[in-house]
């Protein structure tokens, strides 16, 4: 079973950056893509960003493009989100999340098997 454990929220001002983190633990061989998602208050869970277990693929939901970065460090266990140009409407619980499927397409929450705690992010305008 793998955890899944974010950090590197907090408080940010409007057009400003976090980087966050997602450290694995754990029987971690059966993971593939891992993701972002981000839950806004009174909202379902939205997907954000995946990346495929070598690093290579990435897929971003729109409104993020251009904006956030997702990466992995596998010597580490460990998936980034750097999220740049911060909005207001990025504030969200973000939650890390793995999945067994080898393709980043996996948007939906029912495509990963495990998640983090998640890790607040307020962006104040």
């Amino acid at each position: 079973q793998v955890q899944l454990v974010e950090s590197g929220g907090g408080l940010v001002q409007a057009g400003g950056s976090l980087r966050l983190s997602c450290a694995a633990s754990g029987d971690t061989s059966s993971t593939q893509t891992m993701g972002w998602f981000r839950q806004a208050p009174g909202k379902e869970h939205k997907f954000v960003a995946a990346i495929s277990a070598t690093g290579r693929t990435t897929t971003y939901e729109n409104s993020v493009k251009a904006r956030f970065t997702i990466s992995r460090d596998n010597a580490k266990n460990t998936v980034y989100l750097r999220m740049n140009s911060l909005k207001p409407d990025d504030t969200a619980v973000y939650y890390c999340a793995a999945s067994n499927y080898g393709d980043t397409s996996r948007t939906s929450r029912t495509d990963y098997y495990a998640w983090g705690q998640g890790t607040q992010v307020t962006v104040s305008s």
